[in-house]
């Protein structure tokens, strides 16, 4: 069964504009209602959450308009972040869970996740399936069955009391300052409170959400002014979200940016030391740094890769029985504490070991020796397709020919926008910048 509507992470686009309207978000949340409902009676429920983008409020009420249609009574969270939900959704014993967010992406883009019953995110069967269902149209209830809707008030604190309790019994953050970034979305009240209560002295920035500066200039994908902030402050540590809070960033105290790659090979030196790290092997996506995975080899762990987007990483780590996974772009998933990836989580863990070891935040964030590499996204026409242009293909053979064993090439789709991603690495600079503006021209000239 084919998909079209959803990508790597869901359904997500340009509000008001195909496939993220209110109309088509009522029909997706009237068959995922019949899709979760189907093959038992009784009581249904659907956990929605979202971030602080204006349009959440015209998917929340589309949604909740689908989901009761047919049956399913709707409990509403409000912002809260994306692990949220994933946690929300088996403890409140819901058949469902929705997160509304296009996470890092600006203000006019946003997005519709589906959680499981059990706090994770659907199969790509399962999405194709709601697909399929969504294209058919669903009947709704019976004036008689139609689903209720309410409010929830303490979602944010069930999600703050299970986050902190992942910290050692006693581990107090008093004596370290802490600037948080939470990138003016669903993390804007829970973070900064989280760390407060758990003794740190806490410098709050991008927590003024206005509905449209979600993700402007901060957040996970915009360091430089946190980065500046912790040392204008003579902060600690920084931690920067993206605008659902499922991604993190990590700022020393000199203001140098540590990504996902350098967060994960210290929780898994940290996990494997302990006897935590399940199976001595680590989940990541293709796009992590080559030098990750020499890092994990020198010390008998392993590496094992995904396609690119988290929900992949954390199917892995199911079938696999890891415990331990992620992304270059920090989604740092621990199955041990939370079903997706979980940036104020991840955040908590780095100043744990901070506590633990009594390091500085500079001694444990540079875990290894990055291969340089280089990223480029080339954007395209809607509808085009320029990685099968001959030209584009004959590009890409000759910078893997020219690299041989020395580096690799990675060439993707993004899975939320028209972009191409031109990926490389090798220990030579000038071939490495060759070889991406190479490609990415090509790319370009196709698109």
């Amino acid at each position: 069964m084919s998909r079209t509507l959803f990508g790597t992470d869901g359904v997500r686009g340009t509000a008001n504009t195909h496939p993220m309207t209110a109309e088509l978000a009522m029909r997706l949340g009237a068959a995922a209602g019949r899709y979760f409902r189907r093959g038992s009676s009784g009581v249904h429920r659907v956990v929605i959450g979202k971030d602080t983008r204006l349009s959440g409020y015209m998917f929340e009420t589309a949604m909740t308009a689908g989901f009761t249609s047919v049956g399913m009574n709707v409990l509403l969270l409000g912002p809260v972040p994306t692990p949220a939900v994933g946690m929300l959704t088996p403890s409140m014993r819901a058949d469902a869970g929705v997160m509304i967010s296009a996470s890092h992406n600006p203000h006019q883009d946003n997005g519709i996740k589906f959680f499981g019953p059990d706090g994770f995110k659907l199969s790509d069967e399962a999405e194709a399936e709601i697909e399929a269902m969504v294209a058919a149209g669903v009947d709704p209830a019976r004036p008689a069955n139609i689903g209720r809707a309410k409010r929830i008030d303490d979602g944010r604190f069930r999600y703050a009391e299970r986050v902190k309790a992942t910290l050692p019994q006693g581990q107090s953050l008093s004596g370290l300052k802490i600037v948080i970034d939470c990138a003016n979305g669903a993390a804007h009240r829970v973070a900064p409170e989280v760390l407060w209560e758990m003794g740190a002295e806490v410098v709050a920035i991008g927590n003024a959400p206005d509905g449209r500066n979600i993700n402007a200039e901060c957040g996970s994908t915009h360091t430089a002014t946190a980065a500046a902030r912790v040392v204008a402050e003579g902060a600690d540590l920084g931690i920067c979200l993206d605008g659902d809070a499922d991604r993190v960033m990590i700022i020393d105290e000199t203001g140098q940016v540590a990504d996902g790659d350098q967060i994960m090979a210290l929780f898994a030196t940290r996990w494997a030391e302990a006897g935590r790290l399940a199976r001595d092997t680590l989940v990541a996506t293709v796009m992590s740094n080559l030098g990750l995975e020499r890092f994990l080899e020198g010390r008998g762990l392993r590496l094992e890769r995904t396609a690119v987007g988290d929900r992949y990483v954390v199917e892995a780590m199911r079938a696999g029985g890891f415990n331990l996974g992620g992304e270059q772009s920090g989604h740092i998933v621990m199955t041990d504490h939370a079903t997706t990836g979980d940036g104020l989580l991840a955040g908590l863990q780095f100043l744990s070991a901070m506590v633990a070891t009594g390091q500085r935040a500079s001694q444990l964030a540079g875990q290894f020796d990055r291969v340089p590499q280089k990223l480029e996204n080339v954007r395209y026409a809607a509808g085009s397709d320029p990685l099968s242009a001959p030209t584009v293909q004959t590009e890409i053979a000759a910078a893997e020919k020219r690299l041989g064993g020395a580096g690799r090439v990675l060439i993707r789709k993004s899975g939320t926008e028209p972009l191409v991603r031109v990926m490389a690495e090798c220990e030579d600079a000038d071939l490495l910048n060759e070889i991406v503006e190479g490609i990415a021209a090509r790319i370009s000239q196709a698109g």
